[in-house]
């Protein structure tokens, strides 16, 4: 096991996660992809969104290295995507990750998917194994391990979808009571 199945397989839970949201409901990315005049109609976007997810697990069941940096590519076009929208000033809602309103493209994002992509690098230039064998090399059957990258992916996720939304609240009356 090597120190970058934990941050891969984290990166890898965000991404199965997103593309089941988009699979399920493509309309938020659908909507942000026009906003950076990209026409991918839904079914083209439901597509994209199994394709991510199916990505994101086999690359952490097999530990190839290959999707390892397929993952990577997902998260480095992520990213781009991102940097137009940002520097173009381009007013969407949503960036469509999570099929959830109200989670613009931010600074944040640019952040956690170069991490992501790190990761997904750094994984498969460790010879990374499978999931099974990562756990089958940790104590107490694995628990551990699994507990603490659910529980990092739902802190990327809360990082991705409530602090955009943080940095745009104002206070009221100048800050006073």
């Amino acid at each position: 096991m090597g120190a970058w199945s934990g941050p891969f397989l984290i990166a890898a839970l965000v991404l199965a996660g997103a593309g089941i949201a988009k699979a399920v409901d493509p309309t938020m990315t659908v909507g942000a992809l026009r906003g950076v005049k990209l026409r991918v109609p839904a079914v083209g976007v439901r597509i994209g969104g199994v394709v991510e997810a199916v990505l994101a697990v086999a690359a952490v069941v097999t530990g190839s290295a290959i999707l390892a940096l397929g993952v990577a590519a997902s998260y480095l076009a992520f990213t781009g995507f991102v940097v137009v929208a940002l520097v173009r000033r381009i007013p969407i809602g949503s960036c469509g990750c999570f099929a959830k309103a109200d989670t613009p493209p931010s600074m944040v994002h640019i952040v956690v998917n170069l991490g992501a992509a790190v990761s997904a690098v750094g994984f498969a230039a460790s010879e990374g194994n499978g999931l099974g064998s990562t756990i089958a090399d940790q104590p107490a059957a694995g628990v551990p391990f699994l507990l603490l990258a659910v529980a990092g992916a739902y802190a990327v996720y809360s990082a991705l979808t409530v602090v955009p939304q943080l940095a745009r609240l104002r206070p009221v009356n100048g800050g006073r009571s």
